[in-house]
């Protein structure tokens, strides 16, 4: 350190200054090396004297005429003048001269062999500054050679924890302009500039007469595509490929991946790219030459216009080196610039499934129509749905607009017009009613006979596809065991039928109002199906679910302490989808309740020790983004003493129209009735005034009467967490010195859901061999602030000779599961001999 330096100084001076007789001591400091630090100088035996160039018969005067006894140290920031102006010339005849050299005090201290001297000599401007000279001092380098020592150096001017050439780069090219950049300008100042672009050609093979940082950044990425670029790199590019393509790749593959400096990568492959035209260039290859490309995302604008174009098509086989459509998806969509166009992928995939059911033909008996919807069918239901999601997340859909008219074409006239007449067909019959239980014997059949406390959750129009996603997200829960299976909503399907053909009853009726009453009573609010919940079991409640949603733990508890049954209603899709001017928003609303069911029987579980859920709904939906045109409605219906909907009508008489089919409401609910429930047999709609158009219910369809029942059971006592994690953060892809500094970041702070990991951390040879010490660390911060979060590790490497064309690793490894986290390559280089080619 500098303090070091000048405590060397201190006591050579304090030994000038022994003994009786006074002394004068002159020190020309012709560099004015430690101007700065005189300041601070105290010796033990003599006063300190700073000389000036126009003081000299001053100086002489005083040292000679007024303090003839006291022992000076006459320090001069600049060199010793020649003897015929130097005033003070006979004064030094019996005086002493002392000398000190900060290269040799910086060399001895910090252990440099003599050889490498001259390096520290040629840069001892740099070491002036005593913060700088700290910062080399930080760096803790050992077995100093030419080029670590000005590594160290530049790695000191740009401010880094570790003595790192990669580090330095990344920060030269991430946090300074392409143009004016300061650290290039510090460089300079301290004549370090030639050794930094020397550098930049011996790692990263960037040879340039007149080197600039823009050349050299474009050198990296051009370097980077040639190795993902099928055939000949454009011509315009060609001199800027490197032959250390290696390097290149391992640098710019630790910039886009790291969780810091990934936006620093995306800016200058933005920057590049324009420089480059990439977009003229890359628009002349064919979409297999540049399939595994991702340094610019431009690639991924032409995958997807491919992609589209192939589907638009229908040509659903195509494939780019042997991967298929869906397998292209998703390789893009996890490369680097996967999460800028994760919309565009997801809602591309989903379209395949739609496009895969151009053609469709279904099966004609209800049996073999329930199965093949359950297993297959609800699928495409559930890709139009994330088809949408996807594509209304997409700021400019300009590109997409065929493909949705095909999506929107092949999933009305090629699937459910086909579907739902076959299936109204099939429910008229003799077995519409037989192969699906029933939504009106639900308590019986789920609820009654649980010996432990049953909360039932009724989300309102969760149609079967959307319970099938949350049964395939609960499932991967370690501590959920989960059943799914279909049930036959009531008809009409809508809220007040549904919702009390769920609840426990003996009598279920729709009176001459159309009002519905289970046993005698109304059931359309709360507090009556609370009613007729507590008249069959007495220990139970009703709950809105946005009054318990946000409950503290002893609030939540209080509600379900001492109940065996508890119904919580669940109203996020129908309350959107009901109202014309959010019905669009009907799948954002699908993808919201699933959340928030998912949340609230964690939170429960968690909090109020109840452990058995059923999720099911009232009824589900049909939805169509295309406006319905007047050829889709039904017409001449008279509503007249009947009750009139879009998909349902409830009378006293059978409806004649073309397109509808008529059962008796008695049979469906079970009970003597004589009015009549007409229904469209096509995903038509009745004329009818008002309301929305694309998002229906109430009529029969898979889609509107198959529901899902989930029958869930967690885990008692137990939270799911996941690990801890860590990445690296240091730039490091050779080691130089036998201890190295590393910084890491833990990914997020620890909480409820992420728990406290230990982690071992080493490295190894590709033969396993380890050749450094080992490193425990235990992931256990809970500040919100990344920066925070950074730790440094030191490795001590083993004293040995090391093969550079061999692999070796950091490995780190979870201590819990004896799992590795990841592993980062470098090379080893800890030759001491100086190689660097001055």
């Amino acid at each position: 350190m500098a303090e070091l330096n000048l405590k060397q100084i201190i006591d050579r001076l304090n030994t000038e200054f022994t003994g009786e007789t006074r002394k004068l001591v002159f020190w020309y400091d012709d560099k004015a090396e430690f101007e700065e630090d005189m300041d601070l100088v105290e010796l033990d035996n003599a006063k300190v004297y700073k000389l000036e160039k126009d003081n000299q018969f001053y100086t002489k005067y005083f040292l000679e005429r007024e303090d003839t006894t006291t022992n000076y140290l006459i320090y001069a920031p600049f060199p010793k003048p020649e003897i015929k102006d130097n005033h003070l010339e006979d004064t030094m005849l019996y005086s002493k001269r002392f000398f000190a050299d900060r290269a040799s005090l910086l060399s001895v201290d910090l252990g440099i062999e003599e050889k490498y001297k001259h390096v520290i000599e040629k840069h001892i401007k740099f070491f002036a500054n005593k913060d700088r000279t700290q910062r080399f001092y930080d760096l803790e380098i050992e077995n100093f050679n030419e080029e670590n020592i000005l590594v160290g150096l530049l790695s000191a001017v740009c401010k880094t924890r570790t003595c790192s050439f990669e580090e330095v780069v990344r920060i030269v090219i991430t946090e300074g302009d392409v143009e004016d950049n300061k650290y290039l300008e510090e460089m300079d100042k301290y004549e370090l500039l030639g050794a930094f672009w020397k550098l930049c050609e011996q790692q990263f093979g960037y040879v340039d007469a007149d080197p600039s940082l823009e050349r050299l950044i474009v050198t990296l990425f051009v370097t980077y595509a040639a190795r993902y670029l099928q055939g000949e790199v454009p011509a315009s590019w060609r001199s800027f490929v490197s032959m250390k393509q290696g390097n290149v790749i391992a640098f710019l593959d630790n910039l886009m991946n790291s969780v810091l400096y990934k936006e620093d990568y995306d800016r200058l492959s933005t920057h590049v790219a324009k420089g480059l035209k990439v977009e003229d260039n890359l628009a002349k290859y064919n979409p297999e030459d540049i399939v595994h490309l991702d340094a610019f995302s431009y690639v991924d604008e032409l995958i997807l216009k491919w992609i589209t174009e192939r589907l638009i098509s229908e040509d659903v086989g195509a494939k780019l080196d042997e991967m298929d459509l869906l397998q292209i998806c998703d390789k893009r969509s996890k490369m680097h610039f996967g999460e800028v166009y994760e919309n565009a992928y997801e809602m591309l995939e989903n379209a395949l499934t739609i496009v895969n059911a151009a053609n469709y033909g279904g099966s004609d008996d209800m049996k073999s129509i329930v199965k093949k919807y359950e297993s297959e069918d609800c699928l495409i239901d559930m890709a139009y749905r994330k088809f949408y999601f996807y594509y209304d997340q997409i700021e400019d859909t300009t590109g997409y607009e065929e493909l949705q008219t095909l999506v929107e074409n092949i999933y009305t006239n090629e699937y459910l017009n086909d579907l739902i007449p076959r299936w109204n067909t099939a429910f008229c019959g003799e077995d519409g009613l037989v192969v699906l239980p029933l939504q009106r014997n639900f308590y019986n059949g789920f609820v009654n006979q649980s010996k432990e406390r049953t909360v039932v959750i009724i989300s309102d129009a969760m149609r079967y596809e959307v319970g099938r996603e949350l049964f395939n997200q609960m499932k991967d829960d370690p501590r959920c065991t989960a059943k799914l299976s279909p049930m036959m909503s009531s008809l009409p399907s809508y809220t007040r039928l549904g919702m009390a053909a769920l609840l426990p009853h003996k009598t279920l009726e729709m009176r001459d109002d159309y009002e519905v009453y289970a046993d005698d009573v109304l059931c359309n609010d709360l507090a009556g199906r609370q009613t007729v919940l507590q008249g069959h079991c007495k220990d139970s409640i009703c709950v809105q679910f946005d009054d318990i949603k946000n409950l503290k733990k002893t609030d939540l508890r209080n509600i379900f302490t001492g109940k065996q049954v508890v119904y919580v209603y669940h109203n996020q899709i129908d309350a959107r989808g009901d109202k014309a001017n959010t019905e669009d928003e009907v799948f954002v609303a699908c993808e919201e309740a699933l959340k928030e069911i998912s949340d609230l029987i964690r939170k429960i579980s968690t909090n109020a020790n109840t452990y058995r859920f059923i999720v099911t709904s009232d009824h589900g939906f049909v939805y169509k983004r295309e406006k319905i045109s007047e050829s889709d409605k039904i017409g001449g219906v008279n509503g007249k003493d009947a009750w009139i909907n879009r998909r349902y009508i409830v009378s006293k008489s059978a409806i004649t129209e073309d397109g509808v089919a008529n059962i008796g409401l008695g049979y469906v609910l079970g009970y003597e009735d004589d009015k009549v429930v007409s229904f469209p047999t096509s995903s038509n709609v009745f004329k009818v005034s008002g309301g929305g158009q694309n998002f229906v219910h109430g009529g029969s369809s898979p889609q509107e009467m198959i529901i899902p029942v989930l029958d869930i059971k967690m885990e008692r006592g137990h939270m799911e967490t996941k690990p801890a994690s860590i990445s690296l953060v240091s730039m490091v892809q050779k080691i130089t010195n036998l201890i190295t500094g590393m910084d890491f970041i833990q990914s997020e702070p620890v909480s409820d859901t992420v728990k406290e990991t230990t982690y071992r951390l080493v490295f190894m040879s590709e033969d396993d061999e380890r050749i450094s010490n080992e490193n425990i660390y235990v992931a256990d911060s809970r500040e919100p602030d990344s920066a925070k979060r950074i730790f440094r590790l030191r490795f001590n490497f083993k004293n040995q000779k090391y093969d550079k064309n061999k692999q070796y690793y950091l490995v780190v490894i979870d201590d819990n599961t004896g799992l590795e986290l990841f592993r980062h390559p470098v090379i080893m280089d800890l030759t001491f001999a100086d190689d660097f080619g001055w």
